[in-house]
């Protein structure tokens, strides 16, 4: 009888805890930039809801990555700057808060790019 009203009393000590870690559960999306331009490109940024990262060079044939968390709703958008000066934004998928996965963007002569996202829908 001890026995049976130790492990109960284990198990509700326990139980916020656990509600704890099931209830805070990061969303990320883990991102590769990769330079495919054929040259050097300088000034990269990512813009997507509510922050932004980027390098400050990014080298032909290089990948940069990052994860980051979305807060809100929008657009993600690139741009760099590359030959004598030209800078395109391109944009791409709208992200939303809460989603996670991964998001590959694919820099390509130009100024165009690629996005191939895996993402799982916000929940």
């Amino acid at each position: 009888m001890k026995n049976q009203i130790a492990t109960r009393l284990f198990a509700l000590a326990l139980t916020p805890l656990f509600l704890i870690a099931v209830a805070c559960h990061s969303y990320h999306i883990e991102t590769t930039v990769e330079n495919r331009t054929g040259t050097a490109v300088r000034l990269l940024e990512v813009d997507y809801p509510s922050a932004s990262f980027g390098a400050q060079t990014l080298d032909s044939g290089a990948d940069f990555h990052y994860r980051f968390q979305v807060q809100g709703t929008g657009p993600i958008k690139v741009q760099y700057t590359y030959d004598a000066a030209q800078s395109p934004v391109i944009e791409g998928p709208t992200l939303t808060e809460r989603q996670q996965g991964q998001l590959e963007i694919v820099l390509l002569p130009g100024g165009k790019a690629v996005f191939n996202p895996e993402l799982a829908p916000a929940r």
